[in-house]
């Protein structure tokens, strides 16, 4: 398996990301990508790739649509966590494997998920490699759906947070918004770990580099995760819908992508 950053591994071995989008106002990512997920997947019962699936977050409910589940993740105790929940579902499995380099034939697939993995690459090459193994992982005419980090996150984050009036939180954000690349060396809480974010075309454009056709690139939250005061509102049936309506409402307007925390691209293999 490709070498992987132990500062990166050590987040996730410490990060409960299971219960960050399954709870309180972090559901709206949840909620956002399994409605893009969902609208785009053709009918029928299909083998999907979960790269990155981590502890089997996404790949549970499509195995309660009736899809076949296989997931793939770097982090040893995510691969055990995902086994646990196989052991509950025969359309669930997992396994060990790196994004640049499945462990799979070509053409496995319908479709992929990479909700992950591009957040911690920060050589491009190594990016347009892990869409080019998901496309080769995917049947022609199956799509693949890239999730990354917007460039302006640790802006908005840190505006909200309160980091950006420290010298430190400054200097993290300038570094972001100028290079992309988010590094956090003294594992200050809350200043994620090791990645890279995302201008909006950029994302389109390495999955276009990848040889994977763009269908769309879609903001996942809008501005409601950055407004903290709409925790209190997500527990109401009536307020939560607004709130998830608010992000569809802007989801493909390009000047507002790169407002969202997360972007995703769907993409079709050739």
């Amino acid at each position: 398996m490709v070498e992987v950053s132990p500062e990166i591994l050590q987040h996730y071995r410490d990060a409960d990301e299971n219960g960050r989008i399954r709870s309180g106002l972090g559901q709206l990512e949840f909620v956002r990508t399994q409605a893009i997920v969902r609208r785009h997947l053709p009918p029928g019962e299909l083998r999907i790739a979960d790269i990155g699936g981590a502890t089997g977050v996404h790949a549970e409910w499509l195995a309660e649509d009736g899809h076949d589940v296989r997931i793939f993740d770097v982090v040893p105790e995510h691969v055990q966590a995902a086994e646990q929940l196989a052991k509950m579902s025969s359309h669930i499995s997992a396994q060990l494997g790196d994004a640049r380099q499945l462990p799979v034939a070509d053409d496995t697939f319908d479709a992929a998920l990479l909700l992950g993995p591009l957040y911690h690459l920060p050589v491009r090459d190594d990016r347009v490699l892990a869409l080019r193994e998901a496309s080769r992982a995917v049947r022609s005419g199956g799509l693949v759906f890239v999730a990354v980090i917007s460039r302006f996150a640790s802006l908005f984050d840190s505006l909200e947070q309160g980091f950006l009036f420290g010298r430190e939180g400054q200097k993290m954000v300038e570094q972001d918004l100028t290079t992309g690349q988010h590094r956090n060396a003294d594992n200050t809480p809350g200043w994620f770990t090791t990645s890279y974010f995302h201008r909006p075309d950029e994302l389109g454009q390495e999955c276009r580099d990848a040889g994977l056709d763009v269908l769309a690139v879609v903001g996942v939250e809008g501005m409601a995760s950055w407004q903290s005061h709409l925790a209190d509102r997500w527990a109401d049936a009536d307020d939560r819908e607004l709130i998830v309506k608010s992000a569809e409402l802007i989801e493909f307007e390009e000047s507002l992508l790169g407002l969202s925390p997360h972007l995703i691209a769907v993409a079709q293999v050739r």
